[in-house]
């Protein structure tokens, strides 16, 4: 049985819905690894470091969770870690294509590591870091969808701070 699930993503920022999903894989799983990707393409307003801080801060209470960064593939840093099994959120229908490409590439890169799909609590379901740095940039409220250091943090990124 497998005890060590890596959640990969590029966390940027950490939202109440990356932390659902991180509480869900823990219920699950002995051992929950979250990568931090660094993912130049993206664009990341956050640095690797920075986001893998704001992760530590939100899981800090949580049992079993450990926060790692990464560059590559994921199935080399789950190979790397002895980690048989993926988690990936999905929010609404419009993630399952690119998620499902995404696990299908995965398993033929690396046949031996399995991908499992979680859906965050229903009213986190509608949450994209993207949505909210674009809410922020035009002054949005955004403590209901993240906590309170990450709000600060990316207000003061876009320059938006009170």
């Amino acid at each position: 049985m497998c005890q060590r699930a890596i959640y990969p993503g590029t966390f940027d920022p950490v939202t109440y819905g990356h932390i659902d999903i991180i509480k869900r894989a823990q219920e699950i799983f002995s051992e929950v690894m979250v990568a931090v990707a660094h993912n130049p393409h993206k664009k990341p307003l956050f640095s690797v470091k920075e986001r893998v801080d704001m992760l530590k801060k939100a899981t800090a209470d949580l049992k079993g969770i450990e926060i790692y960064d990464f560059d590559g593939l994921v199935v080399d840093f789950a190979h790397k870690h002895k980690a048989k099994v993926l988690i990936r959120g999905l929010r609404m229908l419009s993630d399952f294509e690119y998620e499902f490409q995404m696990a299908l590439t995965n398993r033929k890169l690396a046949d031996d590591v399995e991908t499992i799909f979680l859906m965050p609590q229903e009213s986190y379901s509608y949450l994209s870091a993207k949505l909210l740095k674009e809410a922020a940039s035009l002054g949005a409220d955004l403590s209901c969808f993240v906590p309170s250091y990450v709000e600060k943090a990316v207000k003061e990124k876009l320059g938006k701070s009170k």
